[in-house]
C-alpha cells in the first residue's frame, strides 16, 4: 500500500492498514472506514493466531462511563491476552479521555488497546500523547484513497491476503468500475474471490 503521510509531531511508527502489527496501543486514524475495519480485523487475526484464547472486548468512547477501560483491561483468572477495541474516539466522553490518558502511563500486560479515531479535533490531546510515544504505540493511517494507483494497490492487497492471483487487467477493470466507492470496490473483490476458482482475470470482472 502507499506509504501514509507522516505527522510531523509523531514519534511512533505510522503504517498502512495492511502493515498493522501488535503493539500495546494501536491508534487507527483517518476517515476511510473500509481500511480501518480491515486493519483492526487483521490485527485480531494476528493475535488470535498467536494465542487462540485471545479475549476481545469492544467499547464505544462516545457512550463511555467511568471505570470501563480498567474493568476490561484487568487480568482474567486464566491470564488470557486481551484485545480492547475502542470505537468513536472522535466522540469520546470526558471520562474516556481522562482514563485513556492515565492508561497510557502504565498499559496492562498482554493487552492490546486499539483506538479508532475517524477525524476531527475531539480527543486531540489523547492522539498527541499516543503520537509522542506514550504507551509504546503505533499509528495505522487510514486516509481516503484518492489516486487510482492507491486503489490498485488496495485491490492487489485484497487478493494477496486471500492468496489468490489477479491479473493487472482485472485490477484496472475493478478500479475503473468502482473508483468512486471503496466499500463497493472491496465488496466486488470479495465477490470475485467467492465466484472464481483460479486466477482472477479481466474476463471475470467484465464477462463477455
Amino acid at each position: 500500500m502507499a506509504t501514509p503521510a507522516r505527522t510531523s509531531k509523531a514519534a511512533i511508527p505510522q503504517l498502512s492498514w495492511d502493515k498493522v502489527q501488535p503493539a500495546p496501543v494501536v491508534l487507527v486514524s483517518g476517515t476511510e472506514t473500509v481500511l480501518a475495519d480491515r486493519a483492526v480485523r487483521l490485527l485480531r487475526d494476528i493475535l488470535r493466531a498467536e494465542d487462540p484464547s485471545l479475549e476481545v472486548s469492544d467499547l464505544d468512547a462516545g457512550q463511555y462511563v467511568p471505570g470501563m477501560l480498567l474493568t476490561v483491561a484487568s487480568p482474567s483468572l486464566f491470564a488470557e491476552p486481551r484485545l480492547i477495541r475502542v470505537d468513536a474516539v472522535e466522540k469520546s466522553t470526558d471520562a474516556f479521555l481522562e482514563e485513556a490518558l492515565a492508561y497510557l502511563a502504565s498499559p496492562a500486560d498482554d493487552t492490546y488497546l486499539v483506538l479508532r479515531h475517524g477525524g476531527g479535533v475531539r480527543g486531540k490531546k489523547l492522539l498527541d500523547a499516543v503520537r509522542s510515544g506514550a504507551g509504546g504505540g503505533i499509528e495505522i493511517v487510514c486516509a481516503e484513497l484518492k489516486r487510482d494507483s492507491d486503489k490498485s494497490e488496495f485491490v492487489a492487497a485484497e487478493f494477496s491476503a486471500a492468496r489468490r492471483r489477479v491479473s493487472a487487467g482485472a485490477i484496472r477493470a475493478l478500479v475503473s468500475a468502482f473508483s468512486d466507492d471503496l466499500a463497493e470496490l472491496a465488496a466486488a473483490c470479495q465477490q470475485l474471490l467467492a465466484d472464481a476458482e483460479d486466477e482472477i482475470t479481466e474476463d471475470e470482472v467484465s464477462p463477455r
